[in-house]
C-alpha cells in the first residue's frame, strides 16, 4: 500500500468526528498553551483539557465548551457487556460472564499494599475494561509502590543528558519548518498518525476513535513548544503537567522515541524545499529535550500517584432533565482542592476522557460529587447523565486546576456560576465554612435560564442563612416562576449591576462564552485581570 493511501485510510469520516484527549507532542492527543488565570472547569460538552488533552465540559452553568460535539463515530465501543438504553429499565452494569478475563497482576517481590475496596474490583471483573493486556488496570491499586516506577521505565541520567539541546539556530529551523508544514498541517498530522500506527500498532490504543481533533491539537502543542522552547523553565512548565497527563493513557518513555522518530519522517514529508539534515538534526534535538522533560514530570508524579483512580457510582440523582449530579468512591485516597476538576473515562467510550469539576469540597469519608450536563452529542455527559447506574465505575485522572481560594490573603471572594458551573463554586463556599470566612465577604450570584435550573439554591440559601458573611443572588433569563428575589438578566450583567468589585477574587465557573463574558464585565468593574480565576484554558 503506498503512504498516500495509507494516510487516505487513517483519516476518520468527517461524520465521525469527536474531541480526542489531549495529549504531548507525539502521542495521544495535543494540548494548547493556557493563557487565561485558572477557574474551576464547569461542565463540559465531550472534549479535554488544555489544548493537548481530551475531555467533555463540566462545572460551572451548562459545562463550558466551544461548541456542539460531533456525532460519535460509526464505530462499535468496546464490548463490555449489557449496555442500559436510556429510559429503560436498568440492568446490573457487570456482567455475570465477563466478555474477556481480568487483567492479572504480575507478581512482585514486595508485598502489596492493602487496598479499600478490594472486594469492589473482586465482584467486578468487567473493570479491566481495556482488555487483558491493560498494564495499568487494578494493577496499579493493588502494586503501585512498588510497580509504577518501573513500569514507567525512566530514563536514566546519563541518557537524559546525553542529547544536546537545542540552540537559537535550530529554533529558527524549527520555526521556518512550521510555517512550511503549516498550509497542510492536517495532512502532514494524519501522515504522523498513519506512520505511528503502522510502525507501532501496540501504540492505537492508546488514541481515541476519532483523530480529527486529535491533529489538531498535535500542531498546536509543536507550534508551542518551537516558540516556548528559547526559555527552558517556561518549557518545562508546559511540558511537565503534560507528561504527568499523559500516564493515564498509558504512555511509556520508550513510546516517546518511536513518536519523534514517526514525526520527523513526516515532517520531512511535508517540510518543503527547506527540509535538510541540519533541519532535520534541530528537530531531533528540539523532540529529544521535549521527551525528556515530560517523563521528568511523568516520573516526578508516579512516585505519589497512579495513573487514573477507579472510582464506583454509589448515587446518580437526576437534578433536572439534562444534569446529573453522581457521588463516586474512589478506590484509594483522591487528593484535591475545592475548585478543581478532573479528567473522566467511562466503560462505555474507553481512551475517551472529559474534564470535570468537582461538585463539593473534599469530604472525611473520602466521597467526590460531580455535576454533569447533558450537552448535545456529547458522548461522555450523555452517558454519565442517562446511563450511568450505582455500581458502575469510571475512571478519574489526577486532580487539577488553579482556580482555588488562597485562605492566608483573606480578600473577599465573588463567585460567578451559571448552570451546573455553580458545583466547583458550591465547593469554594463549603472550603471558606470550613476554614473559617476570618473577616471576608463572599458573594455569590448563581444563573440559570430558568427558575426549574437553580437545583442547588435551596441548599445554598440555607447556608447562607447560617452564616452571615455568604450573600446569595439568584439569576435568571426568564421571569416565569422566578424565586423569590431573583435578579432577571443575563449573569454577567446582573455582577456588574452590583459593581464595583475593588478589591474582591472573582471565580467564574459555567458556560465559555459566560465565563469569557463574565471576566471581561468583572475587569471593568474594577477586578484586576490577575484576580480573576477561571479554568477556561485549560479546557480549550
Amino acid at each position: 500500500m503506498s503512504t498516500r493511501q495509507l494516510v487516505r485510510e487513517s483519516r476518520p469520516s468527517k461524520a465521525g468526528v469527536g474531541r480526542g484527549t489531549a495529549a504531548g507532542p507525539g502521542l495521544p492527543g495535543a494540548e494548547a498553551a493556557a493563557t487565561t488565570t485558572p477557574s474551576a472547569p464547569a461542565e463540559p460538552a465531550d472534549e479535554p483539557p488544555t489544548a493537548l488533552e481530551q475531555r467533555e465540559p463540566s462545572g460551572p452553568a451548562e459545562q463550558p465548551s466551544a461548541g456542539p460535539e460531533p456525532a460519535p463515530p460509526p464505530v462499535a465501543p468496546l464490548e463490555l457487556g449489557p449496555v442500559r438504553p436510556v429510559g429503560l429499565t436498568p440492568v446490573p452494569a457487570v456482567p455475570a460472564k465477563p466478555t474477556w478475563a481480568p487483567a492479572v497482576p504480575a507478581p512482585v517481590s514486595a508485598p502489596a499494599p492493602a487496598v479499600a475496596f478490594e472486594p469492589l474490583f473482586r465482584q467486578a471483573p468487567a473493570l479491566n475494561w481495556v482488555g487483558p493486556d491493560d498494564r495499568w488496570s487494578r494493577a496499579w491499586g493493588v502494586q503501585a509502590a512498588v510497580e509504577a516506577p518501573a513500569a514507567l521505565e525512566p530514563v536514566g541520567a546519563a541518557e537524559a543528558g546525553a542529547a544536546e539541546p537545542p540552540g537559537a539556530e535550530d529554533l529558527v529551523l524549527v520555526r521556518a519548518c512550521l510555517a512550511a508544514v503549516a498550509p497542510d498541517a492536517d495532512r502532514a498530522m494524519a501522515h504522523f498518525h498513519a506512520l505511528v500506527f503502522l510502525r507501532h500498532p501496540e501504540l492505537r490504543a492508546m488514541f481515541p476513535a476519532a483523530m480529527d481533533e486529535q491533529r489538531t491539537r498535535l500542531f498546536q502543542a509543536l507550534r508551542l513548544c518551537a516558540s516556548r522552547a528559547g526559555d527552558p523553565e517556561e518549557l518545562r512548565a508546559y511540558l511537565g503537567p503534560l507528561g504527568r497527563r499523559h500516564r493515564k493513557y498509558g504512555a511509556l518513555t520508550r513510546h516517546y522515541a518511536s513518536a519523534a522518530d514517526c514525526l520527523v519522517a513526516a515532517l520531512a514529508r511535508y517540510g518543503g524545499s527547506g527540509w535538510d539534515g541540519r533541519t532535520e538534526a534541530a528537530w531531533r534535538r528540539l523532540l529529544a529535550l521535549v521527551s525528556r522533560l515530560m517523563v521528568e514530570g511523568a516520573e516526578e508524579e508516579a512516585r505519589s500517584a497512579p495513573p487514573w483512580w477507579q472510582a464506583e457510582v454509589v448515587e446518580h440523582r437526576q437534578a433536572t432533565r439534562d444534569v446529573a449530579v453522581l457521588t463516586l468512591r474512589p478506590d484509594q485516597a483522591y487528593p484535591f482542592r475545592a475548585g478543581q476538576w478532573a479528567a473522566v473515562e467511562t466503560p462505555w467510550w474507553p481512551r475517551v476522557w472529559r474534564p470535570y469539576s468537582f461538585g463539593s469540597a473534599p469530604r472525611p469519608d473520602g466521597l467526590l460529587t460531580l455535576h454533569v450536563k447533558a450537552v448535545q452529542a456529547g458522548w461522555v455527559s450523555n452517558a454519565l447523565v442517562h446511563r450511568a447506574r450505582p455500581g458502575d465505575v469510571l475512571r478519574l485522572g489526577a486532580a487539577e486546576g488553579a482556580m482555588t481560594v488562597d485562605h492566608a490573603a483573606g480578600e473577599d471572594l465573588l463567585c460567578v456560576g451559571g448552570g451546573t458551573g455553580i458545583g466547583p463554586v458550591a465547593a469554594l463556599v463549603e472550603e471558606v465554612a470550613e476554614r473559617g470566612a476570618a473577616g471576608r465577604r463572599v458573594e455569590v450570584f448563581y444563573g440559570a435560564r430558568r427558575a426549574a435550573e437553580l437545583y442547588r439554591l435551596e441548599e445554598l440559601r440555607e447556608l447562607a442563612s447560617r452564616h452571615s458573611w455568604l450573600t446569595v443572588r439568584p439569576v435568571v433569563s426568564e421571569a416565569a416562576g422566578a424565586p423569590a428575589g431573583a435578579l432577571l438578566g443575563d449573569l454577567p450583567d446582573a455582577v456588574a449591576r452590583y459593581a464595583p468589585w475593588h478589591g474582591f477574587a472573582a471565580y467564574l465557573s459555567g458556560p465559555a462564552a459566560m465565563v469569557r463574558a463574565g471576566a471581561a464585565v468583572l475587569r471593568r468593574c474594577g477586578v484586576p485581570e490577575g484576580s480573576v480565576r477561571h479554568d477556561l484554558a485549560a479546557r480549550d
